[in-house]
């Protein structure tokens, strides 16, 4: 799977996220400061891999700032990207889950190496969900102006 990294510093589980998602045999493509020359601010950075995926670059994306708020907000600004900030491994599945969310968000200052594991597990394990009650507001997000 390609998926597109963005972070606005290079603290916290940034370097690991990165290697987590290698690890994991996905193809990354970096924005921020993953990446020398771009823009590293948490809203520029957030909204480059927020287009990737929207615009077909990347099939899914990982944002991160320092609570992971701004990441998340920058990235849901994108039409067609659906970011969740995920704390935990059962919020990252159900929000892929229920809200075919395709951005993950994380806080660099509250997200351990241990917990990026079962979050990028929870989140990767999971399939949206073809239940119609799903399916209807996943689309209806589309409408919302």
């Amino acid at each position: 799977m390609r998926v597109s990294v963005a972070t606005d510093e290079r603290t916290g589980v940034a370097g690991a996220v990165v290697g987590a998602l290698r690890e994991r045999g996905h193809e990354l493509v970096t924005h921020g400061a993953l990446e020398a020359g771009e823009r590293d601010d948490w809203a520029w950075a957030s909204e480059a891999a927020a287009r990737d995926v929207a615009e077909g670059r990347a099939d899914q994306a990982v944002v991160a700032c320092w609570t992971g708020t701004g990441a998340s907000i920058a990235a849901n600004k994108v039409p067609g990207a659906r970011a969740a900030l995920c704390a935990d491994a059962e919020t990252a599945r159900g929000a892929r889950r229920w809200n075919d969310a395709n951005v993950l968000a994380l806080s660099l200052r509250t997200t351990s190496e241990a917990l990026l594991e079962e979050i990028l597990d929870g989140w990767f394990s999971a399939e949206p969900s073809a239940e119609s009650d799903d399916v209807a507001n996943v689309r209806h997000l589309d409408e919302i102006a």
